[in-house]
């Protein structure tokens, strides 16, 4: 019973959090937000609605955003060994939004800038689904200026999936974060959403 009680506090707090207004908050601010909620949206919808085959978001600025946090994940993780090393491109690539969203929340307590978080973080994961679909074929053009076929052990999927014995499921897995991440940006919109239009409502009824 104490257990069950205690999730339900923690579930209060949690949401408490993620829909918190701050008072101060002006209409000049929300109309900001609005603006940006409008064009993530309709990016995201760019974003999801694009082939994991057309590797539209390796080509869009985001990459260059996130390029620099993953190959720093490769740094950040060879004191574990070759894999998590390899691997750790890929990881820190997508924990850097995910902290940033914890950030915004815990922290600043600004639950709209933590749904901008979510967003980057469902994008983070289209923009590693075509380098996962690209495991067997290896035509993708890496940092460097060559693709995976064209140096050994190169390509950061190529040699996680082939050690893990699941190089064959490339596409399937490629497919399947393709998807996580399009709900995510989905669920951050629909999230950042609702709290702009809680903010607007507050200034509403304080005029």
């Amino acid at each position: 019973m104490l257990k069950y009680e205690i999730a339900l506090i923690r579930m209060f707090r949690l949401k408490e959090y993620a829909f918190y207004v701050d008072p101060e908050v002006n209409l000049l601010q929300v109309a900001g937000r609005a603006l940006l909620f409008i064009i993530l949206s309709a990016w995201g919808l760019v974003f999801i609605f694009s082939s994991v085959e057309s590797n539209y978001a390796g080509t869009s600025f985001l990459h260059l955003i996130n390029l620099p946090f993953h190959e720093a994940g490769h740094i950040f993780f060879r004191l574990f060994g070759r894999f998590l090393t390899i691997l750790g491109g890929s990881l820190m690539q997508v924990l850097i939004p995910v902290i940033c969203l914890g950030a915004f929340l815990l922290r600043t307590r600004d639950p709209f800038a933590a749904s901008v978080g979510l967003w980057w973080t469902g994008e983070s994961l289209l923009d590693l689904a075509p380098y996962i679909n690209d495991a067997r074929t290896l035509k993708l053009m890496l940092l460097g200026g060559v693709t995976g076929a064209d140096v050994e052990d190169y390509h950061d999927w190529e040699y996680l999936l082939g050690k893990l014995g699941m190089l064959d499921c490339d596409h399937l897995i490629a497919k399947a974060t393709h998807l996580i991440g399009s709900m995510l940006m989905i669920t951050a919109c629909v999230w950042g959403g609702y709290v702009i239009w809680r903010q607007f409502r507050f200034i509403r009824d304080e005029n």
